[in-house]
């Protein structure tokens, strides 16, 4: 439809209008029609006054006490009677998403991640098998640029932008962890100074990565230069090669969540390590999610319960993770005046 003729029947507000003519028709009475609506007579009439001057053609005629529809009544109550069924439409869409029988969810995650969105997405579609899920692995520069163009109904970072107006929800624990293969000569080496690691073929993520630019932060505030033998844009990638005997690496625990490397790669117990991390839900501000985006975060929440790392998996100090599992909602908006955390331990 031209919009001219769009905008003809929104300046005379023909909705309500019709409202009045659907009732009036299908009760045979103006007077039915009032008291059905819960108008008084004289607005009834007067909404039909309007339509019938809308459409420029008479759309009752009474004959007696009674009241009859014209032809072009006739068909102007056909085309209204199929205006009402694509509301009708319309309201049972909206209403088979709001108890996610049908859907979408679109979740964009950093290559860290990688291995954990998916993990939380099969559990979650078992759940809601109906909800199309649709996933994106990005490294951060491009995730960063997903997020600004507002694209995805969610976006998981290990490193949220701090210079962006955004929400952000902790979902657990990953800290950093140097890792080495299980045969690496430091593996059962407690308080590994920093010095000696520097000394080691260091593999790190691509310039920009949140991890490298961690761990190369804590070796500068020491004063050291690490031995920087390669970088790689993928965690597995990195994965292989410390496998492959070239190197140890500064990557996220859930590495060693994997079972087909949980008894080759190990932990080393160097000083300053773990370096607290957590993944976090991030969204912009102003963003309405979906009722599948809420679902799938309150599914993730239950999840992460089971994800408190085994004391054989990674060497620790207790003054270093006090936490496991952190939830919180705050905003980073440059105008947000507090941040909410409640701890779980």
């Amino acid at each position: 439809m031209p919009q001219s003729r769009i905008r003809h029947y929104l300046r005379h507000g023909t909705l309500p209008q019709l409202a009045v003519f659907e009732a009036s028709a299908r009760l045979g009475s103006f007077t039915r029609a009032a008291q059905e609506l819960h108008l008084a007579q004289p607005t009834v009439s007067a909404q039909i006054g309007k339509l019938t001057e809308t459409l420029g053609t008479p759309l009752f005629e009474q004959v007696g006490k009674r009241i009859f529809l014209t032809e072009p009544g006739r068909r102007a109550y056909a085309h209204c009677e199929e205006i009402f069924r694509v509301f009708g439409r319309l309201d049972d869409a909206l209403s088979e998403l709001s108890v996610l029988e049908t859907g979408r969810l679109h979740v964009a995650a950093g290559s860290a991640c990688e291995s954990f969105v998916p993990r939380m997405l099969a559990g979650f579609s078992r759940v809601h098998p109906s909800i199309e899920v649709v996933l994106r692995i990005r490294n951060r520069s491009q995730l960063v640029e997903r997020l600004v163009g507002n694209e995805d109904d969610l976006y998981v970072f290990t490193h949220p932008p701090e210079e962006r107006e955004i929400v952000r929800q902790a979902i657990v624990a990953n800290p950093l962890v140097v890792l080495a293969r299980a045969d690496d000569p430091l593996a059962k080496v407690r308080d590994i100074p920093l010095a000696r690691l520097a000394q080691r073929p260091l593999l790190l993520r691509e310039p920009g990565s949140g991890t490298r630019d961690a761990a190369l932060r804590l070796f500068e505030r020491a004063g050291l230069a690490p031995k920087v033998h390669m970088e790689v844009e993928s965690d597995g990638a990195i994965r292989q090669a410390v496998l492959a005997g070239l190197g140890v690496a500064v990557l996220h625990r859930d590495v060693l969540s994997l079972a087909s490397e949980r008894n080759s790669l190990v932990a080393l117990d160097v000083i300053g390590f773990p370096l607290e991390r957590h993944w976090h839900f991030v969204y912009p501000v102003g963003r309405q999610l979906s009722c599948a985006a809420k679902a799938f975060i309150d599914h993730v929440r239950v999840e992460v319960r089971g994800l408190v790392p085994r004391s054989k998996d990674v060497h620790h100090r207790p003054a270093t993770l006090t936490s496991a599992i952190r939830c919180s909602t705050a905003s980073s908006s440059p105008t947000a005046q507090s941040t909410s955390t409640a701890t779980a331990g």
